[in-house]
């Protein structure tokens, strides 16, 4: 399942140990050199490897057309952020300075249309709230946690790309260009998306938000209701006109959902005692 040739940091191709990885209810540990039993399955398919089209005919002599991969989706209130409305995979996305704009776009994996056997995984992201990716729509039960991997995240992220269809990314410095497009490339052949809490070299689209404002609170009192954020996202290539989209983010009920820019905050329910 993981190729011995994924690269590390020091170009030397050997995998960090992930040790442990943390699920929302128990722990998996991926070991070096430890074998997979054929009889169990350790993670599932990625998304849309079940229902990737197949190659078209084509007369002899020439090469077959293979279809376009398939977008791995996202919440209908970020999709007109991205070109086509989703992610492509094998590309990485960066997202600047806010862990719930990152967190909330990768929270269309665990959709319907992305079907029940869509993974994910979040690296380098230890202070990634559960409950909030709950209230997004994760299905924890399918994501990963490698909170500190330190200096070797380019070869837990090179191992987890054949694994799941989206990663999560915090590294722990800068990026080198050089080592951003070895780890593109074991992205486009696993076909894995990537979202990356900071700067990215060669990222297809780099999402921020512009202005942000919380609802809830008086005079050195009351409770947050939610936040309204306008998000804008910049690109390449066809994607090089800025998008922008205003967001709960999150609403009075923990998800993340469209809004017109002076739409009123709900009012959260005072708590009773009981």
């Amino acid at each position: 399942m993981f190729e011995p040739h994924s690269l590390g940091p020091s170009g030397t191709g050997a995998f960090a140990q992930i040790s442990p990885v943390r699920t929302a209810d128990h722990v998996r540990t991926l070991e070096r050199g430890r074998p997979v039993e054929r009889d169990r399955t350790v993670v599932p398919l990625r998304p849309g490897a079940t229902s990737a089209a197949p190659a078209r005919p084509a007369p002899h002599g020439t090469p077959p057309v293979v279809a376009e991969p398939e977008l791995v989706p996202v919440l209908p209130a970020l999709a007109p952020l991205l070109p086509g409305g989703g992610l492509r995979p094998g590309t990485a996305v960066s997202v600047a300075g806010d862990t719930g704009l990152l967190l909330a776009l990768g929270a269309g994996a665990f959709t319907e249309q992305a079907g029940d056997a869509a993974w994910a995984a979040a690296v380098g992201l230890p202070e990634l709230g559960l409950s909030a990716a709950a209230g997004y729509g994760y299905d924890l039960r399918r994501l990963l946690l490698a909170d500190h991997p330190g200096p070797h995240w380019p070869d837990v992220v090179a191992a987890l790309a054949g694994a799941v269809g989206l990663i999560l990314l915090r590294p722990t410095g800068p990026v080198a260009p050089a080592l951003a497009a070895r780890l593109t490339a074991v992205l486009r052949r696993t076909r894995c998306a990537l979202l990356v809490a900071g700067p990215w070299p060669g990222a297809v689209q780099r999402l921020s938000i512009r202005t942000g404002r919380w609802f809830g609170l008086g005079d050195g009192h009351g409770q947050l209701t939610g936040r309204q954020v306008e998000a804008v996202a910049e690109g390449r290539g066809t994607a090089t006109r800025p998008r922008t989209a205003h967001l709960w983010l999150p609403d009075a009920q923990g998800a993340a959902r469209a809004c017109a820019p002076a739409e009123p905050a709900a009012v959260r329910p005072a708590l009773e005692a009981v």
